[in-house]
């Protein structure tokens, strides 16, 4: 009874929906301590990023900001002067797009700003072009989300970090 119950179908599946669990359970969810000069790294692509990390500004005047991807194009309302960076348009070539600016201004430490469901995996793709690098993850949450949505999101970017994890940086 146990055999049948046991397919590699089911235990495939059962180890999926746990590693799930577990990927959700091991994102950050407030943000770890910003230190008054730190340079804050804002990844696009999610309308709450850009307003949150403006929140964060206030309470940390003297950070830099860097608005990294896509989502920067056009004309973005920032209450401060910011880097901002258009041309990449994934989170791996965020990653890479960080990198250089990290490499040529020489920072030690830095602080990123995504959605609670994306930290994990662009704080796993930045750790891997910047292993001496301190990262700080500064989740922004999916409150008010409709369950469901936020349920997608998560699946998505779960499935996303499984296919990173075994070395597929971007698709094509």
């Amino acid at each position: 009874m146990l055999r049948r119950i046991l397919t590699p179908s089911f235990v495939i599946f059962a180890l999926f929906i746990l590693g799930g669990i577990i990927f959700k359970s091991s994102a950050p969810t407030r943000c770890d301590t910003i230190m008054p000069n730190d340079s804050i790294f804002v990844l696009t692509g999610d309308e709450r990023r850009i307003p949150f990390a403006m929140r964060q500004m206030r309470k940390h005047p003297n950070a830099d900001l860097y608005i990294i991807g896509a989502g920067a194009q056009g004309k973005i309302e920032v209450a401060r002067p910011a880097v901002i960076e258009a041309e990449s348009k994934s989170t791996y070539q965020n990653a890479l797009a960080i990198r250089d600016i990290v490499v040529r201004r020489d920072l030690k430490r830095i602080v990123v700003i995504t959605t609670e469901d994306h930290i994990n995996r662009a704080k796993y793709l930045i750790k891997q072009e910047l292993p001496e690098t301190e990262i700080i993850a500064c989740p922004v949450t999916l409150a008010g989300m409709p369950p469901g949505k936020r349920l997608e999101r998560w699946a998505t970017e779960y499935v996303k970090y499984i296919v990173t994890m075994i070395g597929i940086k971007e698709s094509k």
